[in-house]
């Protein structure tokens, strides 16, 4: 029983990040995300009381998925840098594919302001990669010299404007091509004279573990 509930719960999740991201916050019904799911309003009531506990429970799934990302990246032993460019990569392809990613996006800018407060997904985004950024400071993978508040910065702006291209309609490939070419020359302004050649700015090859699928979380 409490294996079918989790079941359930997880349509819903995945149903509402389907219409929140498609639709907007507004305009996606409980009775629209209960069919999409294919469970009654009752069993959606049964889960959540109300649209705002969906639309955090979607967020949640969205921050699960890029904190998984992040700490199976660590994990593996890559370095913080390198562990920084799979991120946006991932962030990329998740952005396309997995629709808990934009849509806890779309809900943090629609929401903004609202009382109780949403999930920032935003600063969960620039944290994640501030973080990350940090790790290579101290492993002494940045040049030396520069301002950290413009280092920061400038990371963070990139990062961010990974979600501002999907946004426009570009292409899963194309925007894949982008971050690629955002690297390639960030990384030279970043990491001590020749060193950029050690890190790889294009997307694994490998696809990303079923970990950092949203049907896991």
């Amino acid at each position: 029983m409490q294996e079918r509930s989790e079941r359930t719960r997880r349509k819903l999740v995945h149903a509402g990040a389907d219409l929140f991201n498609r639709n907007g916050y507004a305009n996606a019904t409980l009775s629209g995300i209960a069919a999409s799911a294919g469970v009654t309003k009752g069993a959606l009531y049964f889960h959540f009381a109300s649209k705002d506990e969906l639309a955090d429970a979607v967020q949640q799934c969205g921050c699960a998925l890029l904190h998984a990302h992040v700490r199976a990246l660590r994990e593996s032993g890559l370095s913080p840098l390198q562990a920084l460019v799979d991120t946006t990569h991932w962030l990329a392809r998740a952005l396309h594919e997995e629709p808990a990613v934009p849509a806890s996006f779309r809900i943090t800018k629609e929401c903004r302001g609202t009382q109780p407060p949403v999930t920032d997904f935003h600063r969960v985004w620039v944290a994640a990669v501030c973080g990350l950024l940090r790790q290579a400071r101290d492993a002494g993978e940045l040049r030396d010299g520069c301002s950290w508040e413009s280092v920061e910065s400038l990371v963070a702006a990139a990062a961010c404007g990974i979600e501002v291209m999907a946004g426009t309609g570009m292409p899963s490939a194309e925007l894949r091509r982008r971050v690629a070419a955002l690297w390639s020359m960030l990384l030279p302004a970043l990491v001590p004279e020749g060193r950029a050649k050690e890190f790889r700015t294009a997307a694994p090859d490998t696809a990303y573990p079923r970990e950092f699928s949203a049907s896991a979380v």
